[in-house]
């Protein structure tokens, strides 16, 4: 089963939480973070790899989205949990 990884994110961009969750699809995987998504947070990213694959709100579509954004260089998640 696939692994995603689901980051919130400040308004500033720093990482506020993340958790990696696997799921048969990336659609459960966009569920659970909207679900999970702290009130606080203003935006929120699911990653497969190294790989974007949802992030609201939209970013520039111009961007590269199987690059990894400069907060994920500057703050390695931590894994608070795994599901399944």
């Amino acid at each position: 089963m696939p692994a995603y990884e689901i980051c919130y994110l400040e308004e500033d961009g720093a990482l506020a939480c993340a958790f990696s969750v696997q799921f048969e699809n990336e659609m459960r995987a966009k569920i659970l973070a909207h679900a999970m998504k702290p009130a606080q947070c203003h935006r929120m990213e699911v990653w497969h790899g190294k790989e974007l694959v949802y992030a609201r709100p939209e970013i520039d579509e111009s961007l590269d989205r199987r690059a990894p954004l400069a907060h994920r260089r500057q703050h390695e998640p931590l894994h608070v949990g795994t599901a399944a």
